[in-house]
């Protein structure tokens, strides 16, 4: 709008506009006597250092105990400044947004209407003393360059936002938000990075997992040759060492075992026999004679013995055979199986406790087909159903390092042996996808590093064995599963197969578990028959029901 001076109206309106409308500004009206005058009297009376060519509109509240403003940035009329406060070149505070506290923007920030940038919290912990008595505290907020801060956005004391972040309309930001991350909800949660490319609706998935099915089909004997050494399986996961153990020969076996086969060269007599001799006939657990045990510990505290009852159970299971003895250690009463689980680490280690109930259900599993079992399941159950969060649907708390992780990972391991091994509805699906597509979001998908087997393993089967209770953001489900199917084929080493995770050595841990995932997102997809691997053992989809 170009007013008429001489025009009153004009003026008025012209006036008007700039307290909401405050990108008309133009240099005359920076420069306007009323404007230069207001300049002074807030670096008299507000601490102010205020650029030539910034401009402060004439309803800004503005009662700051310090103000930088930088080269061609501005405040809104109504907007509310205090505190603290500098903010760089080229940024715009809207109308009625608040800056309070201490509060740092870089340059190219755009602040929209309304919204709240809070550098500052009132003490409250003490009951005693009335809240306001207490005193505030301002670890100060920090906002990179190139930042948009949405309307209704809300960021509170402690965070930083980085460089080129994107903060969606009415979304609470309660903790640092990474540079060029587009992030939203309440509390926010990262949603994609700019510029990365979203997983497009229409990939072709069916193509896709024809090219992993015809892979693996062509070089799954060379993949278990190459991890054969001395007539004994090894892998190479993590740090490249080959390492015998229990659990490479079941992934050998289990690999075949997915499209219908046997090892090659495999001794079906002398494999079962020496999966059967690893089992203590005491206890019933499956301690890895290639794994060193530490001296004095439990069998039922020892990872590996509690991991062998899946991995060499199952395996005994796809040789058409199964465990020689009951498995005792988890036929406790009621006091004494609550009283194990509760011992486990749900608080810092959800992830392993729920190891450990996976343990523990397939063992009451194999004790009921294969021998005789009392009231331990019901035990289990009841108390699962009586400790489950039923705001997250999860088991186990979240941690300061790592969020939602571990009771997300713990949920799958947890729910794997009881719930889907025995065909039990878990009891809150809806708060657990809520749970596990947050912990998705806010590992950024899984990206680099973190995308590894586990970690879309343990996102991709509590989705599938949700939404077989629920339609609850089946699309969003599905949006995951589609990603993983995307990626799959690119992620294929020839002749070697998968790697566990991104710039790893593939191995037979790696190839059975990635497998088993694209299996699995697939199946959620209704698209498994393209692929035509199906997992037989540990990462298998068939419930049974005994008598439950």
């Amino acid at each position: 709008m170009n007013p008429d001076p001489e025009n009153e109206d004009d003026a008025r309106l012209h006036e008007a506009r700039l307290q909401f409308l405050t990108w008309e500004r133009q240099p005359e009206d920076i420069d306007a006597p009323a404007h230069r005058a207001r300049c002074a009297a807030l670096a008299k009376n507000a601490g102010a250092v205020i650029d030539g060519t910034a401009y402060v509109a004439e309803k800004a509240a503005v009662f700051t105990d310090k103000l930088r403003l930088g080269a061609s940035s501005y405040i809104a009329g109504y907007a509310v400044v205090r505190g603290d406060i500098e903010i760089g070149a080229d940024c715009t505070v809207n109308a009625y947004a608040c800056l309070a506290g201490k509060v740092t923007c870089g340059d190219h920030v755009r602040i929209a209407s309304h919204a709240q940038i809070m550098g500052f919290n009132h003490g409250y912990e003490d009951p005693d003393i009335p809240i306001s008595r207490q005193p505030h505290e301002s670890r100060g907020i920090v906002i990179e360059d190139d930042v948009w801060i949405g309307a209704n956005v809300v960021v509170l004391d402690g965070v930083r936002i980085g460089r080129g972040a994107v903060i969606a309309a009415g979304a609470t930001v309660t903790r640092d938000i990474p540079p060029y991350m587009i992030a939203g909800g309440v509390p926010a949660k990262p949603i994609r990075k700019r510029g990365e490319k979203r997983a497009k609706v229409g990939v072709d998935v069916d193509g896709a997992l024809r090219d992993i099915s015809g892979k693996i089909r062509t070089e799954w004997r060379a993949i278990l040759s190459a991890n054969l050494r001395d007539g004994v399986y090894v892998s190479r996961e993590a740090d490249g060492t080959a390492r015998p153990g229990m659990r490479h020969l079941c992934d050998a076996i289990e690999i075949a075992a997915g499209l219908d086969e046997r090892p090659e060269g495999l001794d079906l007599d002398a494999a079962i026999a020496r999966l059967k001799a690893v089992q203590d006939p005491q206890s019933g657990l499956f301690p890895d004679p290639g794994q060193p045990q530490k001296p004095g510990l439990p069998l039922r505290e020892d990872g590996i013995a509690l991991y062998n009852v899946l991995s060499v159970g199952y395996a005994l299971e796809v040789l058409g055979s199964r465990p020689d003895h009951r498995i005792a250690a988890v036929e406790l009463d009621a006091p004494d199986l609550c009283a194990w689980l509760e011992s486990l680490p749900w608080r810092e280690n959800a992830w392993g406790a729920g190891a450990a109930v996976d343990a523990i259900g397939t063992a009451l599993y194999f004790n009921a087909r294969y021998f005789e079992t009392g009231r331990a399941r019901e035990t289990l159950f009841g108390w699962l159903a009586l400790n489950v969060d039923r705001a997250t649907g999860l088991w186990g708390a979240p941690t300061a390092a790592q969020g939602l992780l571990q009771p997300v990972n713990g949920f799958y391991r947890l729910t794997r042996g009881t719930y889907a091994q025995f065909g039990l509805p878990v009891p809150h699906p809806e708060a657990a996808i809520n749970s596990v597509l947050a912990n998705y979001r806010n590992h950024d998908g899984f990206s680099g590093p973190a995308y590894t087997a586990c970690n879309l393993l343990d996102t991709i089967h509590p989705l599938l064995t949700c939404l077989a209770q629920t339609d609850h953001r089946r699309s969003e489900a599905e949006a995951v599963a589609r990603a993983i199917i995307a990626r799959a084929p690119q992620r294929w080493q020839p002749d070697a197969g998968f790697a566990f995770a991104d710039g790893q050595e593939a191995g037979l841990q790696g190839t059975e578990m990635w497998l088993s995932v694209i299996h699995l997102a697939a199946r959620l997809l209704k698209s498994e028959d393209a692929l035509g691997y199906v997992p037989k053992g540990v990462h298998r989809t068939a419930a049974v029901g005994l008598g439950l």
